[in-house]
């Protein structure tokens, strides 16, 4: 499966630990994120992420190009919700998450479930959509 990690700044660190407690499930699948964010996971964690811009340069955009081809399976979007300067790039994920069925989290809670729900294999049915290229 194809992940990506995104945070807004004060969720980082909270991604970060995320991705500790679950680094053995992540560490089956293909994970990318905005710069900052997939940085601070590679270091953490030693797991490869693709990384892409700064989400202020970029990196959402490059990431939502990506859903827009259905080449991503998950997403995780730790978002803060003070933080309403980045809403209108959360809503944009979010709207287009739902419109090709891709499992979206927004907090550490959901994200969890939807973790566990990938390592049972509960998301296999992603194959189907997202055919993966050998």
């Amino acid at each position: 499966m194809n992940i990506a990690l995104m945070a807004h700044d004060n969720k980082k660190e909270l991604m970060v630990q995320f991705c500790i407690a679950y680094c053995g499930i992540l560490a089956e699948h293909s994970i990318c994120a905005t710069n900052t964010t997939g940085k601070l996971v590679q270091e953490a964690t030693s797991l490869p992420v693709t990384l892409y811009l700064h989400t202020k340069q970029g990196g959402a955009q490059q990431i939502a190009a990506r859903i827009a081809y259905n080449e991503i399976d998950l997403v995780l979007f730790f978002c803060d919700p003070n933080d309403t300067e980045e809403l209108d790039e959360l809503q944009k994920i979010e709207r287009m998450c739902d419109q090709r069925q891709i499992p979206f989290a927004t907090n550490a809670a959901t994200a969890e479930v939807l973790i566990q729900g990938l390592r049972r294999g509960d998301f296999d049915w992603r194959d189907i959509v997202n055919p993966k290229k050998h």
